[in-house]
């Protein structure tokens, strides 16, 4: 007889949103592969307490779950299991449901009990023989535990991955908390301190600060050097000198200085007070960071990582080290667990010591990054002297995308720390051509770290040879020394026109660096441009809004969303908001397609679904439009559904950027301008464009477009592409072809 492997999955320590999602991709990902999945409800509690505990999840149990924070099958501190004797009883009670692979969903504590039941279990299931409480063919039939770890964080504390499942989620609430305390405070004149969690991990801290536009914060990786009080007080009065009419401190719950004395949001408050006769409202914003659905970004990692995590389970050998699976880049891979864990906890042991260069090391490169560039947009006085009066432009291209203004803010208040004279370039390629120059100071980019839009204006358009004569003509007369070009398509298509007339017009042989800023995310180098996060954020908040519109009725839902050539938006949309159906331009659309998913959504309603999702890109078909497939989708549904559209159209574009958006921006906006001030410096004038695979983060213009698709509007490496695979796995039931 056939024995059916068994998967137990449970979520451990505190919840965090995506672990559902998480969850449902393990259960569905399992059952395709041909395994049972059970539940273990309560965390480690349950493992321990057995019985009803324990139960299996079928592939309709996991519907629905997708947009719930929280975690559906239950988390619980246990003090039981720390000990032995309670990792005894769980390795019984797996045993007796047939469990030998684990996938656990937590923090670094939940992780490391979960590493140490794994070194234990041949011995603990000795034990269990020995004392005739689990037969020796159930031991011989388990011999081995096998073990993958996801990690459930809103910290984002964990070694081994860029980021813990409800780490983006949290940033959400936080931001949102912050763009809503900056606005009274703003009408006030008023100081507040927001207090976020993290008690040895200043992550949400530093990265909620940079996307709120915060003026000061407190990490407990680097503890503020002695004098700190006087100092805090200096940069909040010198940024209210330079026109700002709030004030908003963010402080990590575990931030302490130097001798270790707790920083507390009452002790700032008591500070300033003291200082400067200001008396600072303090918000905790406590559980609400755990709280609330899901963001786009969480629920497709999640999603990603756990149909990894199955592919772990099952297919490694029995002396297989147990995995981390995580992102790196936005693409899942798997670290070993241990070096992880290890790594974790020796961080809070270097804050202890002192070694605070360490602990910051030890969260990886771009951690230090982050702060270096927090301290120079939030300090109101350059910290170089003027190099020669030399003027730096800045101007959007392309489209709208979400984040254009932060981009802005920080280019311009990065180039001024820097002794640079800034120039903002009005509406985009029309205002270079004719010749829309304004100089633009550290207050005229105030407050747009959390709005949308492009204050400095953008346009679709692309120069003609005659507006290359122009272009230089401007370049020449307002004396521009370097160019930041921010922007999609027509950004890239642009400069590299203007690279390769650089014989005809000398005053193109400056340095220029070129950033993506692209909802459709269709621009090669750089994994995620500024603004498809915040697309995808749309997207799954109106398919949330559709999924609630059909809780009472029957009905069949066709998303149209952005894209034009590039499939980004419907696969990663669609994967983020639990479609059954995903149409790419890069695939198109064929009638023997069509027709099998057609036979699928009969099924499926067949079977008592109430609701059925397919995403389709703009770009996908010429012949089969969202109309059409529409009326196709009607018609072969014979009375069983009703089917409606909905196209999301320019809202992807709007609303306010999400805090993915901003912390993107900020970085490749800093290292933009990093890269036109060495340029500068040592006389040199190249031209580049982003790009994640070099030192710099910036590689030479003409290497990154070869992977351009210029026809299709494309990159030809669409490092999104793996993610067809989770989304194929989890859209059918097994036996739905």
């Amino acid at each position: 007889m056939t024995v059916t492997t068994r998967i137990g999955v449970l979520t451990s320590g505190g919840d965090a949103q995506g672990m559902n999602a998480a969850v449902r991709a393990i259960v569905r990902g399992a059952i395709q592969a041909g395994a049972e999945v059970f539940a273990i409800q309560e965390g480690w509690q349950g493992a321990v307490q057995g019985g009803d505990h324990i139960r299996q999840l079928g592939w309709n149990d996991v519907s629905g779950i997708l947009s719930k924070g929280g975690t559906v099958i239950g988390t619980a501190r246990c003090l039981e299991f720390r000990e032995r004797e309670g990792r005894r009883i769980a390795v019984k009670n797996l045993v007796d449901a047939g469990i030998d692979r684990l996938i656990v969903i937590g923090g670094d504590g939940s992780l490391t009990g979960t590493r140490q039941l794994r070194l234990e279990w041949g011995e603990l299931l000795a034990e269990l023989v020995d004392s005739g409480q689990v037969t020796s063919d159930s031991a011989e039939r388990h011999p081995e535990l096998q073990v993958a770890g996801l990690a459930g964080s809103i910290d984002n504390d964990m070694v081994g991955t860029d980021m813990t499942i409800g780490t983006d989620s949290a940033l959400h609430r936080i931001t949102e908390a912050i763009d809503a305390i900056s606005a009274t405070a703003e009408s006030h004149q008023r100081t507040f301190i927001v207090e976020v969690m993290g008690r040895n991990c200043g992550y949400l801290a530093l990265m909620s600060a940079i996307a709120g536009g915060a003026d000061y914060t407190f990490l407990p990786e680097s503890p503020p050097r002695d004098g700190w009080e006087d100092r805090m007080v200096e940069v909040l009065t010198r940024g209210r000198e330079a026109g700002r009419r709030d004030s908003i401190l963010v402080v990590a719950e575990g931030a302490a200085d130097r001798q270790g004395v707790p920083i507390t949001a009452n002790r700032v408050r008591d500070i300033l007070r003291e200082k400067s006769g200001e008396d600072a409202r303090i918000t905790i914003l406590g559980h609400v960071q755990r709280g609330g659905k899901p963001s786009a970004y969480d629920r497709w990692m999640a999603t990603a990582c756990g149909v990894r995590a199955v592919t772990e389970v099952l297919e490694v050998g029995t002396d297989a080290e147990p995995v981390l699976v995580g992102v790196h880049s936005d693409r899942v891979g798997v670290e070993p667990l241990l070096e992880s864990v290890v790594a974790t906890r020796r961080i809070a042991d270097y804050i202890a010591e002192g070694d605070y260069a360490a602990a910051i090391a030890s969260r990886g490169p771009g951690f230090q990054m982050m702060i270096d560039i927090y301290r120079a947009i939030t300090e109101a006085r350059p910290s170089v002297a003027d190099p020669a009066g030399k003027r730096i432009a800045i101007m959007h291209a392309g489209a709208l995308a979400p984040g254009m203004n932060q981009l802005a803010r920080v280019a311009v208040r990065s180039g001024i720390d820097l002794g640079y004279q800034m120039l903002a370039v009005r509406g985009g390629v029309p205002g270079l051509i004719e010749g829309n120059f304004d100089e633009v100071a550290w207050a005229d980019v105030e407050g747009m770290a959390h709005t949308g839009g492009a204050d400095f204006g953008t346009r679709r358009y692309v120069p003609s040879d005659t507006e290359l004569y122009s272009i230089a003509r401007q370049l020449e007369d307002q004396q521009v020394d370097a160019l930041l070009v921010m922007g999609g398509y027509h950004a890239y298509a642009t400069t590299d026109l203007m690279e390769r007339e650089r014989r005809r017009y000398p005053a193109f042989n400056i340095p220029i660096a070129v950033v993506p800023a692209s909802i459709d995310n269709n621009l090669p180098g750089w994994p995620m441009a500024v603004g498809a996060d915040t697309a995808l954020n749309t997207i799954v908040d109106s398919i949330d809004m559709l999924r609630m519109s059909a809780s009472a009725s029957r009905r069949a839902f066709i998303v149209e969303t952005m894209g034009r050539g590039c499939g980004f938006l419907p696969l990663v949309g669609g994967l983020a908001g639990g479609a059954e159906k995903a149409y790419l331009p890069e695939t198109g659309i064929t009638l023997p397609e069509l027709e099998s998913d057609i036979a699928a959504l009969v099924d499926a309603f067949d079977s008592g679904r109430n609701f059925y999702l397919a995403v389709v890109g703009e770009g996908t078909s010429e012949h089969y439009t969202t109309d059409v497939l529409g009326k196709l989708y009607e018609a072969e549904g014979q009375g069983r559904f009703s089917v409606r559209e909905a196209v999301v159209g320019h809202l992807q574009q709007g609303g306010n950027p999400s805090p993915f958006a901003r912390i993107n921006a900020t970085r490749l906006a800093w290292n933009a301008i990093g890269y036109l001030h060495r340029q500068l410096r040592d006389g040199l004038a190249e031209y580049a464009a982003a790009h994640a695979g070099t030192d710099g983060l910036f590689a030479p213009l003409h290497d990154v477009v070869e992977d351009m698709d210029w026809e299709k509007m494309r990159p030809r490496t669409q490092w999104w592409r793996s993610l067809r695979r989770p989304f194929d796995i989890l859209s059918r039931r097994p036996g739905q072809q």
